[in-house]
């Protein structure tokens, strides 16, 4: 305790009293305070004067936001919006944060965001909740004129998508100190439930297993484990098509002059290489394994010394080694993956099995003479071996009247030496053979945000009918993947042995709680498990009060005005 008096004209001070740590004083300063004052102790709170009112889930929101700003998308979205609002309505940013924190958090459909907002804290930067409307028409229970606000909303981030990935892009270079060497790049398809908007929704190559229903392409390009862009192009484009225009937007609005474009097999043509060599850039490329005679050339010519890749420890082997490509500048590497050895013998094997007893019922069939005419033997072995691949191990004959079948001298070959192995391509020479192989497995962070992206945010079936609305739809995707890819990067530096998802999921014993104390509102935030404590500490988080994060001035739940959507 310190006491101030006057000293020949000046202010000083004397300790009067020490009263012991102040770490353990702390929680009882305030009644110290009373105690010095002479003031009253306050009456004990009667249990029926606290009444609980409400409790919204906040941690994942929570998280998303801290993100949000962190990554700079609150100030390029700011930025990007022409019109100021007035203070009653919630800026771009906000809006948009809501619709990817959904994705992220609990992907739906837009009328699914309604839900969402009854049980989740989402507030605009003045920390007003956002909160659904409700209004029953017809089969649908949300208000439409709400719903409509929010899908201009999506209008309205979409006219800035190719400014936010170029802002984000260079924000994230800066923060992160991206090596913008080699740019990866991986494609995938999604589908329509209905016919969607004609100018993009085609029938192509399903990923999906619904060739019946009509699909876009997604193209996603990232630098070091980041997304920083993403394309969509008409269900029925084939993958290599593609190339070109990333290839164009990364010189034209990335300003991306020498790169090494790190593609899937398919992407590799000849128009291909030469368009990239044409315009001064790399690749590395995988090839395709049975659509050219020179990859079962090339795996023939790996007779040489195989180099051990490094591996994790315990992890699964890989071998490399360089072969002679027959062309000029052109280097060709064939690897061998042990894990993948073991998985695709596995399949061979069984499929071999489903094939040769498919082929036994067929020549009892013939022995018995159930089947009897040559043209019709030959459909029914044309069916069996067009299932479970059967013709790339299995050949037939038919003499004198019986059915024979037998493993086939050359496909049988080609496969078992095709088992585990894939070729990569380039015509860099600073690679060396290890490099080689660790630069193309990284290609499975792309394929693996293209997993997380699709089953963990959602992004398929779609369903809206404009082309415009369908490159929202991604867009919204695509940013909730981005915040996910920087929920697990602050994961791994802390050491924190969780998924961005299962993250997320901890997150959720985070509440804001309304409460009514003596009838003064009040609000508060519950401190989550310990799990959660530690997610909050690895994301740089240290209050999750509303009322410290946005500001003092906080409205209470008798003041707290929805946010206005417009």
């Amino acid at each position: 305790m310190v006491e101030s008096y006057w000293h020949k004209g000046r202010s000083k001070q004397r300790v009067v009293a020490s009263l012991g740590r102040k770490d353990l004083l702390e929680p009882h300063l305030d009644s110290l305070v009373r105690i010095v004052r002479g003031e009253e102790r306050p009456k004990t709170i009667e249990p029926d004067a606290v009444q609980p009112k409400r409790a919204y889930c906040w941690g994942p929101m929570l998280a998303a936001r801290k993100l949000w700003e962190e990554l700079g998308l609150e100030s390029i979205l700011d930025a990007c919006e022409k019109k100021h609002r007035g203070k009653d309505k919630a800026r771009l940013s906000d809006r948009a944060l809501v619709l990817v924190a959904n994705r992220l958090c609990e992907p739906g459909s837009e009328h699914a965001l309604a839900d969402w907002l009854e049980t989740d804290f989402a507030c605009d930067r003045q920390g007003h909740r956002f909160e659904p409307e409700w209004k029953q028409q017809g089969r649908v229970r949300v208000d439409l004129g709400w719903l409509q606000r929010w899908y201009r909303t999506l209008d309205e981030l979409i006219s800035h998508k190719a400014t936010v990935e170029r802002e984000l892009f260079l924000r994230l270079r800066t923060l992160f100190s991206l090596e913008v060497e080699m740019v990866f790049y991986d494609i995938t398809s999604t589908f329509f439930e209905g016919k969607g908007p004609t100018e993009i929704a085609k029938y192509g190559y399903s990923r999906d297993g619904k060739p019946q229903n009509r699909q876009v392409l997604v193209g996603m390009v990232m630098v070091d484990g980041w997304p920083i862009a993403h394309h969509v192009f008409s269900g029925n484009v084939r993958d290599h098509k593609t190339v070109v225009d990333v290839l164009k937007d990364l010189e034209e609005r990335f300003g991306l002059k020498r790169v090494v474009f790190v593609g899937d097999r398919g992407m590799i043509t000849t128009d291909n290489v030469e368009e990239i060599n044409k315009r001064g850039q790399g690749y590395l490329m995988g090839l395709r394994r049975r659509r050219s005679e020179d990859v079962y050339q090339y795996i023939e010519r790996a007779t040489g010394e195989w180099i051990e890749c490094p591996r994790p420890k315990d992890g699964p082997k890989t071998w490399v080694q360089e072969v002679e490509s027959g062309k000029p500048g052109v280097r060709v590497f064939v690897a061998r993956s042990e894990e993948r050895e073991a998985y695709e013998r596995g399949m061979r094997e069984r499929s071999m099995e489903r094939t040769r007893q498919a082929l036994e019922k067929l020549a009892k069939r013939v022995k018995t003479g159930r089947i009897k005419a040559s043209d019709k033997i030959g459909e029914a072995a044309g069916r069996i071996l067009s299932n479970n691949h059967g013709h790339r191990y299995y050949g037939w004959e038919l003499f004198k009247g019986e059915f024979r079948f037998f493993e086939h001298p050359v496909h049988l070959k080609r496969e078992r030496a095709l088992e585990g192995k894939y070729l990569i391509q380039t015509e860099e020479k600073q690679f060396t053979q290890v490099e080689a192989v660790q630069t193309y497995k990284q290609l499975t962070d792309v394929e693996r945000g293209f997993r997380e992206i699709k089953d963990v945010i959602d992004l398929r079936p779609v369903y809206h009918r404009s082309k415009q609305r369908v490159e929202a739809h991604i867009f919204v995707a695509a940013l909730a993947f981005l915040i996910d890819r920087a929920i697990e990067k602050k994961l791994k530096s802390a050491d924190i042995p969780l998924s961005a998802s299962r993250a997320l999921e901890v997150l959720k014993t985070i509440h804001v709680v309304d409460i009514d104390v003596l009838g003064k509102p009040k609000r508060g935030t519950t401190a989550g498990t310990p799990q959660a404590q530690q997610v909050l500490s690895a994301l740089g988080i240290a209050h999750t009060d509303p009322a410290k994060l946005f500001g003092a001035h906080k409205p209470l739940p008798s003041d707290n005005r929805p946010c206005s959507v417009q």
